[in-house]
């Protein structure tokens, strides 16, 4: 132990004489620190995270390649080695001193970095500082014993800059060390897989950004500590105390043998895309750190207040604050401004009702369409167009359950997902249509990721049960029994019964798809929490409103699906024509609905949509009934079925409703606070108060005096992000 001791103070005496040593340690992080966080505005929203992250990669990777590797090789060249060859000492104090050696002069710039960027930025000090300091010294340690071999099989100096370069660069630049991961494609997201740099990047990040702990990182920790002995017993194995002394070629192969942890971690990952999924997460949580001011804009609260002219504050993702007038001056808040005068911020819209699977008209080749990439690209349509929260009343359940994971944490741009899970109706009830041409096992496949077929009260709160432990965000109930040309069966009150009660012992909201005024009237004496459609077919008494209003219960009449059908009936395609739906509505999809509403293939299904009693002005009539009554209204559009693509679907069911008699005021109510209170999520989106999701739709005008004006967007913020709308679509 003496010698151990010995060596690491000899050694440490050693590297502070040498510049080269302190210029990597020391002077190389630091230089890049001040670069960095002069360059990406430290002091604002989470830059200075990335650049904490970023500038120990860089000091461990020239800490373990250059101080360790290099210095190793010119030690040896200078024959300081040779002289400890005639003592009474092994290869393994050498090694194991060089190790701590760098951890002692490493570990303090790691903690000087950590105090600039708390005293001197304003950075939180992280809440897993162990574990940060834990998983440093693992990456620390595995470096150096990488430059270990390096030295071990390096013939000479000049071939060991070489191949520390040809390890170094690679780690430096494709980690996230210098250049954001957020900007490479998918298949180089996977190569960077296979780099051991990555994984200490995703971890630090997720320790400081997601308070990850190192048990969270216990597969790239556990590849770091392997890495650790296999490189100290490759270096031991491979030392020499002389630059005579020869070593075969082929010895540089034990660099793969060090790198095969990270060689069989990569592969893991290139299958299961685990930490692409968390640098991608990462990556959105960065984006969403910034901090902007919105000045000078006309505020439209959400609850019916409108501020004239007032600034929004944006930090970590959240409104941190609203002001009534100008605001601070940019500077004292560190924020980024946006000048907003002549403009109007809503908080995003919310569209409650929608069937993701479905396109809304017809491809002209089905075969390669794919179920989940067309909820998310609709779901990136609904962004694009200031639609950012949605409500799935109707689709495959594994899937749209996956998609909402996926979009809700991070990994793919979309509007917040809800889900209402499959519709629970009768055998040969209304959503079974869907499936009667489909071959029977196909046929039950699909029906199982659609519906719920409950025979009996007991099988009905069964099904509810699971349902909740599936996890989704509401049950919802079909008693529409048709009419004309389609008539379904209705069905049986006591298992409706059982649904909604289990429902509510559940503490899942029950949405009712109805079609006249008997089931609006089950409806309500079950206590749904909302009405969808309410009814095309006949008036619905004033008693029942009131009812409603007693009972809290919101109201969503999606007229645009009335109007849809009415189009689509007609042969009128003028729907497919607007601004917004031709920016984000698929070409192929846009120019095939209109040529194939001519042809005889399609006339029977508009022949039969005609038979339906399905009347616009009916339909109307309920909503203007509703509001006069003071029913919660909702928005929602039923977009998927013909002609009703997914995306700008609230801004023309808010068109609809203007055009119908309801104040604009009211009506954007009901696509922001209503419709969250509704998702039971007003306590972060729906509203512009402090606290909330920064969840911000910013359009040219005044939409209390034109409604159009919400279709004429400006910027659009999620969850504090700014978006970049022509990139939404280019996600992979």
């Amino acid at each position: 132990m003496k010698s151990y001791i010995a060596l690491i103070q000899l050694d440490l005496k050693l590297a502070l004489r040498q510049k080269s040593v302190l210029f990597f340690n020391y002077m190389f992080p630091l230089i890049f620190f001040v670069v960095f966080a002069q360059a990406m505005h430290g002091d604002r929203g989470n830059a200075m995270t990335q650049i904490v992250t970023m500038v120990i990669i860089i000091g461990v990777l020239g800490n373990g390649l250059f101080g360790a590797g290099m210095r190793a090789v010119q030690e040896r060249e200078s024959n300081v080695l040779r002289r400890y060859k005639v003592t009474p000492i092994t290869p393994a104090p050498i090694l194991i001193a060089a190790t701590v050696v760098g951890w002692i002069l490493f570990m303090p710039l790691v903690l000087f970095m950590f105090c600039v960027a708390h005293f001197g930025y304003g950075m939180a000090w992280p809440e897993r500082m162990g574990s940060i300091l834990l998983f440093a010294t693992l990456g620390i340690l595995a470096f150096r014993a990488i430059g270990m071999i390096l030295a071990a099989v390096a013939k000479s100096m000049q071939e060991s800059q070489i191949l520390v370069q040809l390890v170094y660069l690679p780690m430096l630049f494709l980690s996230g060390a210098t250049f954001p991961t957020s900007m490479f494609p998918a298949w180089l997201l996977i190569v960077t897989q296979f780099l051991p740099a990555t994984y200490l990047v995703s971890g630090l990040e997720g320790m400081m950004l997601r308070k990850e702990s190192l048990l969270a990182n216990g597969f790239p920790a556990f590849a770091l500590l392997i890495t650790v002995f296999v490189g100290l017993f490759i270096s031991y194995k491979l030392f020499r105390w002389e630059k005579e002394e020869k070593i075969r070629g082929s010895a540089k192969l034990w660099v793969g043998a060090v790198m095969l942890p990270f060689i069989v971690l990569g592969l893991w990952q290139a299958h299961t895309k685990q930490n692409v999924a968390k640098t991608k997460m990462l990556n959105r949580e960065l984006a969403r750190g910034e901090t902007y001011l919105i000045r000078g804009a006309r505020i439209f609260v959400g609850d019916g207040k409108m501020i004239e002219s007032g600034a929004i504050l944006i930090r970590g993702g959240k409104i941190a604050q609203v002001y009534e007038g100008e605001g601070p001056d940019p500077r004292t808040v560190k924020a980024t401004p946006i000048e907003a005068a002549g403009k109007t911020v809503l908080p995003g819209l919310i569209d409650v009702h929608v069937h993701l699977v479905a396109p809304g008209g017809f491809y002209t080749d089905m075969s390669h369409y794919s179920p989940e990439s067309q909820m998310f690209r609709n779901l990136a349509a609904y962004l694009y167009s200031g639609v950012t929260a949605v409500r799935s009343v109707g689709d495959p359940l594994d899937i749209v359950l996956n998609v909402r994971s996926s979009v809700n944490s991070g990994e793919r741009l979309g509007a917040e997902l809800f889900t209402c899970g499959p519709l629970f109706t009768a055998q040969g009830g209304h959503g079974t249509e869907y499936f009667r041409g489909m071959p029977p096992n196909i046929r039950d496949q699909a029906e199982a990721q659609f519906t719920r077929l409950p025979t009996s009260a007991d099988e009905a709160r069964r099904q509810v049960d699971e349902l909740k432990r599936s996890n989704v965000d509401c049950i919802k109930a079909i008693l529409e029994a048709g009419g004309g040309s389609r008539v379904f069966n209705r069905m049986d009150s006591a298992i409706f019964q059982a649904i909604a009660q289990e429902s509510h012992a559940q503490q899942l909201p029950l949405a009712v798809h109805t079609g006249d005024v008997r089931d609006v009237t089950d409806a309500v004496q079950a206590g749904a929490n909302s009405i969808e459609h309410g009814s095309f077919r006949e008036a619905i008494p004033d008693a029942l409103f009131a009812e409603m209003v007693r009972k809290k219960i919101s109201y969503d009449p999606t007229l645009s699906v009335g109007e849809a059908f009415r189009d689509f009936a007609a042969g009128n395609t003028d729907l497919l024509k607007r601004s917004l739906v031709q920016q984000v509505g698929p070409t192929d999809l846009i120019e095939n609905t209109e040529k194939e509403m001519g042809s005889k293939d399609v006339e029977p299904i508009r022949e039969g949509i005609a038979q339906f009693p399905f009347n616009l002005e009916t339909g109307t009539q309920n909503l203007l009934q509703a509001y006069k009554n003071g029913v919660a209204l909702v928005t929602g559009s039923d977009a998927g079925n013909f002609l009703i693509l997914h995306g700008p679907t609230v801004q023309h069911e808010l068109a609809l409703w203007v055009r119908a008699g309801i104040p604009p005021a009211v009506a954007l109510q009901a696509a922001t606070y209503n419709a969250a209170r509704l998702l039971g999520a007003d306590n972060h989106i729906g509203s512009i108060r402090a606290g909330n999701d920064a969840d911000l739709l910013v359009v040219d005008g005044n939409p209390l005096d034109d409604i159009g004006a919400v279709e004429r967007i400006s910027i659009v913020f999620f969850k504090g992000e700014q978006l970049d709308r022509s990139d939404l679509f280019n996600q992979e």
